[in-house]
């Protein structure tokens, strides 16, 4: 059977894991909600500290009027063998031994003032303490803020909320053993700690109450039936306890003296000396520590239970981030090309649909380039005046005889031209697109998170490779433009004059076609087949546009995006593969906090396999 020095000192080292995890009880993590724990609850001035100062069998909390506990403080006891020094460590300061407790103290104020500052505030982020001694027991204790029901001056008016709410945090876990202390010398029934023990544990299952200042309680009284059971009876006995006075605190009187006092005050009480053997601060420290070991005990399989989660959480977030990249030259080519194909993917999946954006280039053509057709000044280009003027010039000192050729092949060469701003804008914005996938899909690609530097090297070979798919499509869709321009479709020309003009009634008389070469109707008829070719041109490029853009961009990107950066990685020295995969610093800092933390959940899983079995 597990011992109680070896299960309690388990539990305290997972304790201090859960603290370098951020795993504690502030945060109400899962974790720490499954270790049991003992915190000691009480309003101001109710003997709470003299209370742990005796189970410690040390002067060293901080004293003073208000509230002086503004940090929760997790206080874990080793016991020693005797005649060993005593000393005290901070988690915060983990290589710093303190013998002095003078020292523990101070260290204990200027650690709260650190979060707090120089001020009444308080905080939920706890201080970690231990003290390896030969005269404690094997115990952890929490010591929290003093319940109050007054703000004092320079305290936030919600502070009275803040502190029960900080309190509760702690004491509404199911696996906390609550150490209630409460003034003898004042009504139970107001007392602060037992109030807020009923409203979280009604059934007194997790409650010890502790009797303080039994000792200066008015001539006549005393506290039997709290201590008997008689009244505020809680499933686990009352201990009573007489803290030293503030005589015996001015002249600094040892504290294993005062317990060695206090024990003499029970053994010749005439009210409590019957009780003698179940009161005092050494009876306490034992009955919490044999029950918290009961209790971990009983817990150990939902322990481990949760100690293997959180192994598995660990390992599940460092294959996330990433394991150490190895130092040899081909790991380090390997993971870069792995990185890249992972990008890659990502990329490609936002093209083809898996992720949001694609759809973005359909909306270029779909939307942008036909919006943008249809905004070209055809009907400045082609109107009456204009197309004389260009009719007019187009054969210079000789008029044409039957159709003005050179006139309708100026016009639609004219018309023709605008067509190229659509085409450059419909390859400028697919670039955007494209450019502004590739940045969706460098930050997306978890892989890369870890390597700033070759994340922004990818990101620069992509978009230098985009650059280049931007001109070679732009040269396209120029020359789509052009090949429209340098061979005309002549059939569409042929039908117009193939088509007999319908005869109107007050037509029959008219002069034959060519004797109204000058008059508007005529420029307007050569402006009106120009249009409808033009419209026929605007069909087509309305479809090849698009073609042209997906092969000469959409493809290649999709193809060849770093192919060129491949071929620079295969030529670069170890050194500069080693450059490219330097990592976020607090990425690599995050790493080691985890493996840390793996190591310690790992050693505490090992260790209570080792001895809960035997």
């Amino acid at each position: 059977m597990a011992t109680m020095k070896s299960l309690i000192g388990l539990i305290n080292k997972i304790q201090r894991a859960c603290t370098v995890l951020g795993d504690h009880g502030g945060e109400g993590m899962s974790l720490w909600e499954a270790l049991p724990t003992v915190a000691v609850v009480g309003g101001q001035s109710s003997g709470k500290s003299s209370v742990l100062e005796s189970v410690v069998g040390r002067d060293f909390l901080p004293r003073g009027s208000g509230i002086v506990t503004r940090r929760p403080l997790v206080l874990q006891l080793h016991k020693t063998d005797e005649g060993t020094t005593e000393y005290a460590e901070f988690l915060h300061a983990p290589r710093k031994k303190f013998t002095d407790f003078a020292a523990v103290r101070k260290e204990i104020e200027d650690e709260t003032d650190r979060i707090t500052g120089k001020s009444k505030q308080i905080s939920n982020k706890p201080i970690q303490l231990s003290i390896y001694s030969p005269n404690v027991v094997n115990l952890t204790l929490i010591d929290l803020p003093g319940l109050t029901k007054v703000a004092v001056e320079g305290q936030p008016d919600s502070i009275v909320q803040d502190i029960e709410n900080m309190v509760r945090s702690y004491v509404e876990k199911p696996n906390c053993i609550i150490l209630a202390i409460s003034p003898a010398n004042q009504d139970i029934a107001t007392s602060d700690a037992i109030k807020l023990a009923r409203e979280v544990d009604p059934t007194g299952e997790r409650t010890f109450g502790v009797a303080t200042k039994l000792d200066i309680m008015d001539k006549g009284t005393d506290c039997l039936d709290v201590l008997e059971g008689r009244s505020y009876r809680l499933q686990h006995p009352w201990v009573g306890i007489v803290n030293r006075s503030q005589a015996d605190i001015n002249k600094r009187v040892d504290m294993i003296a005062a317990r060695r006092k206090e024990r003499e005050y029970f053994e010749t009480s005439p009210e409590y000396g019957h009780l003698a053997s179940r009161m005092g601060s050494e009876y306490l420290a034992k009955l919490l520590s044999q029950h918290l070991e009961t209790v971990i005990r009983q817990k150990i399989p939902s322990i481990v239970a949760l100690i293997n989660k959180s192994i598995d959480e660990i390992n599940a977030e460092l294959d996330r981030i990433g394991r150490p990249i190895a130092v040899d030259s081909g790991a380090q080519l390997y993971t870069i090309l792995e990185l890249c194909r992972a990008f890659d993917r990502v990329f490609k999946e936002h093209l083809d649909g898996g992720r949001p954006g694609g759809d973005r280039i359909y909306g270029v053509f779909d939307h942008q380039l036909p919006a943008a057709l249809k905004k070209l000044p055809f009907d400045r280009h082609l109107s009456t005046r204009n197309v004389q003027k260009v009719v007019s010039e187009a054969d210079g000192y000789q008029p044409h005889l039957i159709a003005p050729e050179q006139g309708y092949r100026r016009l639609i060469d004219g018309s023709i031209s605008y067509f190229k701003g659509p085409a450059e804008a419909t390859v400028d914005a697919v670039h955007f697109v494209l450019k502004e996938l590739v940045r969706k899909s460098i930050s997306e690609t978890e892989e890369l998170k870890r390597f700033p530097t070759l994340a922004s090297d990818i990101a620069a070979a992509a978009n230098e490779a985009l650059e280049r798919f931007r001109d070679e499509s732009r040269k396209t869709v120029l020359r789509l433009v052009d090949m429209e321009s340098s061979y005309l479709t002549v059939e569409f020309f042929r039908k117009l004059h193939l088509e007999p003009e319908k005869e109107k009634p007050n037509q029959r008389n008219a002069p034959p076609p060519n004797a109204d070469i000058h008059s508007d109707n005529h420029f307007r008829k050569i402006g009106s087949n120009v249009s409808a070719y033009i419209n026929m041109v605007c069909d087509t490029l309305r479809i090849s546009l698009p073609k042209a853009v997906v092969y000469c961009q959409v493809r290649e990107a999709k193809r060849s995006l770093l192919n060129f950066f491949y071929a620079q990685v295969g030529r670069k020295e170890k050194e500069k593969l080693g450059a490219m995969l330097d990592e976020d610093p607090q990425l690599m800092e995050r790493r080691g906090t985890l493996a840390k933390r793996l190591e310690l959940y790992k050693q505490a899983r090992d260790d209570i396999d080792a001895v809960a079995w035997k």
